[in-house]
């Protein structure tokens, strides 16, 4: 499995950003697509995953702000930002990990910067 991200950039707090990943490989439509991000010195953490026909599972700090949805055709998976804040700053990582497996794929991590 491949995951290929883009989507991050620069915005002031407020604001909104849109990511987005593209899938490549076996990716089963019960799997789990998402995102995880990490802040300098902090752990990665979980936030949006969704498998196809399933609702979502957010990160508290996320919700009411992100939104996730996913294209099981097209082996897609987007995150909305809005309302961004600078504690939302991170590198963003798109995942994919087999419902029967613990393990999780990684595409490369897109950064996401919000300005007080």
């Amino acid at each position: 499995v491949q995951l290929q991200a883009s989507g991050g950039g620069l915005v002031q707090a407020g604001g909104s950003l849109r990511l987005s990943c593209s899938g490549i490989g076996n990716i089963a439509t019960d799997g789990h697509m998402g995102w995880y991000r990490q802040s300098p010195g902090k752990q990665r953490e979980m936030v949006a995953t969704v498998q196809s026909g399933l609702r979502p599972n957010y990160a508290d700090f996320v919700k009411g702000r992100f939104s996730i949805s996913r294209d099981a055709a097209k082996n897609t998976v987007s995150l909305q930002m809005n309302s961004l804040k600078p504690e939302d700053t991170a590198l963003y990582y798109c995942s994919y990990r087999n419902s029967w497996s613990s393990s999780i794929y990684w595409g490369q991590g897109t950064q996401v910067t919000v300005s007080s």
